[in-house]
């Protein structure tokens, strides 16, 4: 046996009907302030600051991304002329 179950509500609805909190006003104040502080930044932002956050330590200059490229290309090379 199946049963199947259609529900046409928004999500507001949904959230009511199950007893969520209603968090839209946390939400506005919060977008508010990461943009007020967005915007007092842009103009001292520094790519390559941020972009060290993501990127492993031994590749955040370019000499890393040479020796990274270089140890991956002897590697494949050494691997290859084993087989």
């Amino acid at each position: 046996m199946k049963i199947n179950i259609e529900v046409d509500a928004t999500p507001q609805e949904l959230r009511t009907f199950f007893g969520l909190p209603h968090i839209e006003v946390i939400q506005e104040e919060m977008l508010k302030k990461m943009r007020e502080k967005m915007l007092e930044n842009i103009d001292s932002l520094d790519v390559t600051k941020m972009m060290s956050q993501f990127m492993p330590e031994n590749i955040q200059s370019l000499e890393g991304v040479q020796k990274s490229f270089w140890d991956a290309m002897m590697g494949q090379m050494a691997s290859a002329t084993k087989k």
